[in-house]
């Protein structure tokens, strides 16, 4: 027999160890794989609008889970015993996201009066013995799918292409915003301005002069459910030719008063077509979105009194939406409209405030140069342009003729003179009705006094047409009812 050789049976202890250190890798690297799938984070359950009353407007639903993804989805309606289903979903595969946009006048078998929404959201999770985590919203809300009710008391029979019009209406207690829509632009209402009528609203909207002429506006009011009703409004839109003109650029006018305007240094070396369209369309476009967003805020109350005023001794250069094309070298560059009116008066004139008001904005506006914008209140702003020197500061209140600056050449200005804009909620409207009295005597005044539209009507009627309705209305008898 060897000397090294043994009759006990080899240890099996090292392969023991080394399965068992290969069992552990395995769990180790398969818990590791799977340890995500075991997060604890429930779904995120959002809903648009958050409100406790729901109504015909479509409801959005959004669930979200940023770990192992959404199992299932469910939302129901529970009112007077019965619930109702708006939504339920299983995902065969883990969803990040899900939205639901349910309509409750599509559900059948929904009231108004008191419900409870509940939303049920499980997530693919591991987690609690593989159940996965579960979030629920739930609220209790009152179902109001009536839409609030609309009455029209007087209306405009006639409107300027690019001016305004002006109505006033009564809508119920539940209504919360208000007012009318044409084209892409939105005209609130306001309550409390009509005399002896609190209830009442008056609206002043615009046909804007880049809506199509037979676009017609829409009266809407909204409740908080929502719920909305429509009134289309009717008038005669009376035609207003804008200009068309045709402005050479010289090069002495691309150096000194287009290419200062251009920030980027660079940019004012190029070509000087290039500078003049950069100053144009983008420049142009950034003051005119700052305007926009400026007057479009509205003070709910009227601070005007009366017809507007013209700057004094100061005469119409340019009118409102002309369309201008740019030359240069006899080539069309470019075109831009010309919303205000130019007013040309002597070097550095003293520059008035057109009606009272609040000034929301002063300093320097890009190619309108030094700029004062004036709240009327209503949605209703003036705007001054170009001026070389400025007397007031933002906050404070103005009033009619009050000096607002002087006039100058600041801007895209070839020359001294007042650049002169108004605008209602953001757009800018035609300026010359705001300084016709008559007009404001028509339009205006007697909506504030709580007349109706007949009543208004009758009023502005020609004293023979006057004359011929009453001999037209049938007289009342002298003699007594038969018994």
């Amino acid at each position: 027999m060897s000397t090294f050789s043994s009759d006990r049976p080899r240890s099996k202890r090292p392969v023991l160890i080394a399965l068992l250190l290969i069992v552990i890798a395995a769990m180790a690297g398969g818990g590791f794989l799977l340890w995500p799938r075991f997060e604890s984070a429930p779904p995120q359950i959002a809903v648009s609008p958050d409100v406790d009353v729901l109504g015909v407007a479509p409801l959005e639903i959004q669930v979200t889970d940023k770990g192992a993804g959404l199992r299932s989805v469910t939302a129901t309606l529970s009112q007077g015993g019965s619930a109702h289903s708006l939504a339920a979903e299983q995902f065969a595969q883990p969803a990040s996201e899900k939205k639901f946009k349910v309509a409750l006048a599509k559900v059948s078998g929904v009231k108004e009066g008191p419900a409870v929404l509940r939303i049920t959201a499980r997530d693919a999770s591991l987690w609690r013995f593989f159940s996965g985590n579960e979030a629920v919203l739930e609220k209790n809300v009152t179902i109001d799918i009536t839409p609030p009710t609309l009455d029209l008391i007087a209306d405009d029979r006639y409107v300027n292409f690019g001016g305004v019009g002006v109505i006033v209406y009564k809508a119920s207690a539940d209504t919360v915003a208000s007012g009318v829509k044409i084209g892409q632009h939105f005209f609130p209402g306001f309550p409390g301005q009509v005399k002896d009528h609190p209830e009442y609203f008056i609206a002043l909207f615009a046909h804007p002069y880049d809506v199509p002429a037979e676009a017609r506006p829409t009266l809407i009011v909204t409740d908080k459910a929502g719920n909305r009703r429509e009134l289309r409004l009717a008038y005669e839109l009376k035609d207003v030719r804008y200009r068309k003109s045709t402005l050479p650029l010289s090069d002495g006018f691309l150096q000194n008063k287009v290419a200062p305007l251009l920030a980027d240094a660079a940019a004012r070396q190029g070509a000087a077509k290039d500078v003049f369209v950069a100053v144009n369309r983008a420049l142009r476009k950034e003051n005119e979105d700052r305007i926009a967003a400026i007057t479009g805020k509205a003070t709910p109350s009227m601070l005007w009194q009366g017809a507007f005023v013209q700057l004094s001794n100061s005469k119409v250069e340019a009118n409102f939406a002309d369309q201008r094309t740019y030359t240069y070298g006899g080539e069309a560059i470019d075109t831009a409209y010309h919303l205000g009116y130019d007013l040309s008066v002597t070097k550095h004139y003293p520059v008035e405030a057109a009606n009272s008001g609040k000034v929301a904005f002063a300093g320097d506006l890009g190619i309108y140069g030094g700029t004062v914008i004036v709240d009327h209140g209503l949605g209703l702003y003036t705007l001054y342009g170009h001026l070389s020197s400025i007397d007031v500061k933002e906050g404070d209140s103005v009033a009619k003729r009050q000096a607002l600056g002087k006039t100058g050449e600041t801007g895209l200005a070839a020359g001294d003179h007042l650049h002169y804009g108004v605008y209602l909620a953001g757009v800018a409207v035609l300026p010359v009705e705001w300084w016709d009295q008559k007009w404001i005597d028509d339009n205006i005044t007697p909506k504030l006094e709580g007349r109706s539209g007949q009543e208004i009507a009758q009023a502005q009627q020609p004293a023979k047409a006057k004359k011929a309705t009453a001999k037209a209305a049938p007289k009342a008898s002298a003699k007594k009812p038969r018994q």
